[in-house]
């Protein structure tokens, strides 16, 4: 059976339920799955990513997760190129590539290309934090709107990483962030089924959210936070990792910044706020099939997925290679 360059997506929103689906169906075909999380990158980042059990990961081979450690960073490009190859690797083994995860940026960059974009200029982030601490985060977009009106207006007025980040393309580079966008290199050759998970009412995404984040802060995300003080040094709040959701809160929370109360709804908050950046992104993208994470009969939604993927990947009914 040729494989060529064929992989099955699941794409969906923190806390929809993606790895329960994809694990699903690695129960049901020889998978691999590749994670399209920015998150799970992370060596010993494990409660406040959510990130698979040792009895999930062992269930089925994952990979690019816990690739670097927290004070490495990791690129779109690192991730185009990763993925590109695992697909190829997977195939020769005669088994599925199926890409799972959240990372908008990442999909991105495997359907439409790269952008010649320059690295972090640790300077020029640092005038930034400096200009953010002095006056405000709404003079940062304020610049924005200036100097690159149509990457303002697709971001929140509070997405502090995302305004900084655009500002110091414009200031490194002379030129917007959406001109990048808009020249962008060639996407690899690569043909994808894609499956979002968008929920009807998001008010049940929202609670799922609730119930995750206080869950991840009762099995120790602080005490996991407090380690990976201890254990990098040289760890701080402006690195990546520590701009992931939750982990910048729990930062703030043992610099006593806000009390326990606050952490709860401050993490609950951020997490919504990523969830809906997630969503605009996914609703706006080409799918194959869309179901509801969230609809009352799981079953469904599994058969509809394993139908989908048997038929993508023209497999026989005995689910065999």
């Amino acid at each position: 059976m040729n494989l060529n360059k064929k992989a099955f997506a699941i794409l969906g929103a923190t806390a929809s339920g993606k790895t329960r689906l994809a694990l699903a169906l690695a129960q049901r075909f020889p998978c691999e799955i590749i994670s399209l999380d920015s998150a799970l990158i992370y060596q010993d980042m494990n409660i406040g990513t959510a990130k698979p059990t040792p009895e999930e990961l062992a269930s089925v081979p994952h990979h690019l997760i816990d690739i670097i450690t927290p004070l490495e960073n990791y690129s779109a490009a690192e991730f185009l190129a990763d993925c590109a190859r695992l697909v190829a690797e997977i195939q020769s083994r005669g088994r599925l590539p199926l890409i799972v995860g959240g990372t908008m940026m990442y999909f991105h960059a495997l359907t439409h290309g790269l952008n010649d974009l320059p690295q972090a200029d640790s300077a020029t982030r640092q005038q930034l934090q400096t200009d953010k601490r002095k006056y405000g985060l709404s003079h940062l977009y304020n610049q924005l709107q200036k100097y690159d009106p149509i990457t303002a207006q697709r971001l929140e007025s509070n997405d502090s990483q995302r305004i900084e980040r655009a500002l110091e393309v414009f200031l490194l580079t002379g030129k917007p962030l959406s001109q990048h966008f808009a020249e962008q290199k060639s996407a690899p050759a690569l043909d994808l089924f894609t499956l979002t998970l968008i929920p009807e009412n998001r008010t049940q995404l929202h609670n799922q959210i609730a119930q995750r984040f206080d869950l991840i802060l009762k099995n120790g995300f602080l005490d996991e936070m407090k380690y990976l003080r201890e254990k990098y040094p040289q760890l701080h709040e402006n690195l990546p990792s520590m701009r992931c959701v939750g982990y910048r809160q729990a930062w703030d929370f043992l610099e006593n910044r806000f009390n326990y109360n606050e952490l709860i709804e401050k993490g609950t908050i951020a997490t919504r706020q990523l969830a809906k950046r997630q969503l605009t992104w996914l609703r706006k993208l080409p799918t194959d099939l869309t179901l509801d994470p969230f609809a009352s009969d799981v079953n469904q939604q599994i058969h509809f997925a394993a139908q989908s993927m048997r038929e993508f990947f023209r497999l026989p009914e005995s689910n065999k290679l």
